[in-house]
């Protein structure tokens, strides 16, 4: 079975499960999406590896097996979705330590959150990819009616691609000055509020 390379598209919130929220993965070297509903924990890990210049103040759990493996000379080479039942997806880790490869069992979206800290690729079988993945009509995903599309899949998610702020919480942001903003992401990180934190964030990049 030949291999495709996927890449990350973003996060958005699930309406379809409480608390749940769909990661999008891309099909590189085509136009299909891989849509995965990951928990919250996961979603907030995989976006501050996604937003580079959000630094928790202590590791996360995903920080210290990334920590753990390099103290002891183990590299995640690539993550590889290989099963896909009853809508559950299967992945593992493909490590190396003294060019010795192993193979590991893994949740995807915990996969995914190391492969980021590792740079490693990220892979899943044609097969699985024929079955799960969506076409869109239109070119962009960021379109009304790419959206849609992405919408009926998901069963409405509040938006695609990543997490969106309110209008509120966007007009709350929007009264304070670039200063008041970097102090209060500051605090955010501080406090471990990381979904605050890349709110702030958002509004600190359209200034």
């Amino acid at each position: 079975m030949s291999l495709v390379k996927l890449s990350i598209k973003g996060i958005s919130y699930s309406q379809t499960q409480n608390g749940a929220y769909a990661l999008i993965l891309n099909e590189v070297d085509g136009e299909r999406k891989l849509p995965i509903v990951i928990g919250a924990f996961e979603a907030q890990s995989i976006a501050i590896a996604l937003e580079k210049e959000i630094k928790p103040p202590r590791p996360l759990t995903h920080d210290l097996f990334k920590n753990f493996a390099e103290r002891f000379d183990i590299v995640v080479k690539q993550v590889i979705i290989h099963k896909l039942v009853d809508g559950v997806f299967y992945s593992s880790l493909i490590c190396e330590r003294d060019k010795i490869e192993e193979i590991i069992d893994a949740r995807t979206s915990d996969a995914i959150a190391l492969a980021l800290r590792f740079n490693a690729p990220i892979f899943t079988y044609k097969n699985i990819l024929d079955k799960a993945g969506i076409y869109l009509k239109s070119n962009t995903a960021e379109s009304d009616s790419g959206a849609q599309e992405i919408d009926d899949v998901l069963s409405n998610p509040e938006t695609f691609g990543r997490e969106e702020e309110s209008n509120q919480s966007g007009d709350v942001y929007s009264k304070h000055s670039l200063q008041e903003l970097n102090d209060l992401l500051d605090q955010a990180v501080s406090q471990e509020d990381y979904e605050k934190a890349a709110k702030i964030r958002d509004e600190i990049s359209r200034r």
